[in-house]
């Protein structure tokens, strides 16, 4: 790193640099992204590096950026890795790469633009962003893509394992927090003080706590008064919370919307709030005994629907679920979320937690 900032020095640098560390895996990289990009369109002067896996990149980047540039980091899988079906495992290979993989890449940013990283935005759970910026000597900004709450509980995860044995009485109130009387312990996100909480996304996100307090500001993709008391809690323990969102309400972009699977023609053929849109995100594919029940569901029901659907519908869904619901439904392997949500033939959107 040192040796690429002296290579890096010798050039005039024009303007800020951001570099940019993006957790390639779910809805990760895409708010990151609508952040940076908003960033762009306000800083004039300013260019940013965006950082992620080559397959988060693809996926992400569906149109060109002027100021906002990707670079690939290792994705930490085994060369001629092949995909089993658990989802775990490439972020359990990721894991294990990091984060010499981000410091690696960072490297080559730095001597392919001759710029040397001004800050350094990261995903909140990204620990190791504090000690990178020390190291660098530049301000660290943070992006927790959830809830205050949950925020607010990985940060206390020390005080919690404290007060409650680990996989111990599930149904114990968390009253020992403020504002917290009325949610038990199985309302925890697993890995706080259940499962296996040295496994690698559990320890990542321990780490994550005391190191937000070294960030000089964290960004929340929330809004000030959907949980009053702890964002209140949580200004006053770091240097600067700041909540940002929800970016889903107060992004506005130009971008072409991709509909090449023509789901918004699709939409406008059914009548107000009759349609069912069904997504459960990039990561997560129900088990077959819930696909099942909720095939079944969508036939007895009759209703419409949109199904982003993640895999191979033919071979995953019930035989001849697709031939005797072809009138009623469209089953598509990605869909512009955002624009169907706001269609007023959706009534209802069906997810994952």
């Amino acid at each position: 790193m040192e040796e690429a900032y002296r290579n890096a020095s010798k050039h005039v640098a024009r303007g800020l640099h951001v570099a940019v560390m993006a957790f390639p895996f779910g809805t990760h990289a895409a708010p990151l992204l609508d952040l940076v990009r908003q960033l762009s369109e306000a800083c004039p002067g300013a260019v940013f590096s965006f950082l992620s896996t080559q397959q988060s990149n693809s996926s992400t980047f569906r149109k060109k950026l002027n100021k906002v540039k990707p670079f690939n980091v290792w994705d930490g899988l085994p060369q001629g890795y092949r995909f089993r079906g658990n989802p775990h495992e490439p972020v359990q290979y990721f894991l294990k790469a990091v984060p010499r993989n981000f410091t690696e890449a960072l490297e080559q940013v730095v001597a392919e633009t001759g710029r040397v990283v001004d800050c350094l935005i990261t995903d909140a759970i990204y620990a190791f962003g504090a000690d990178i910026t020390d190291e660098l000597n530049v301000p660290w900004v943070a992006l927790w893509t959830a809830g205050p709450r949950a925020l607010f509980v990985h940060a206390e995860t020390d005080f919690i394992r404290q007060n409650v044995s680990n996989n111990g009485p599930q149904d114990k109130p968390l009253d020992f927090l403020p504002d917290f009387s009325g949610i038990r312990v199985a309302d925890l996100p697993g890995g706080i003080t259940s499962g296996d909480v040295n496994s690698a996304m559990p320890a990542l996100l321990h780490k994550m706590g005391p190191a937000l307090s070294r960030a000089a500001a964290i960004a929340a993709n929330s809004y000030e008064d959907l949980d009053n008391t702890v964002v209140n809690m949580l200004k006053s323990g770091f240097n600067m919370y700041l909540n940002i969102g929800p970016f889903n309400l107060v992004s506005v972009s130009n971008a072409a919307v991709d509909d090449s699977h023509s789901c918004l023609d699709w939409l406008s053929k059914h009548e107000q709030a009759s349609m069912v849109y069904i997504s459960f995100g990039r990561v997560i594919t129900p088990p077959p005994h819930e696909l099942q029940a909720l095939c079944e569901a969508l036939e007895e029901s009759e209703s419409p629907f949109l199904w982003s659907f993640r895999g191979n519908p033919e071979k995953q869904l019930p035989p001849g679920f697709l031939g005797r619901t072809g009138s009623k439904g469209k089953i598509v392997p990605w869909a512009p979320q955002q624009k169907i949500l706001e269609h007023p033939s959706v009534g209802v959107f069906l997810s994952h937690g």
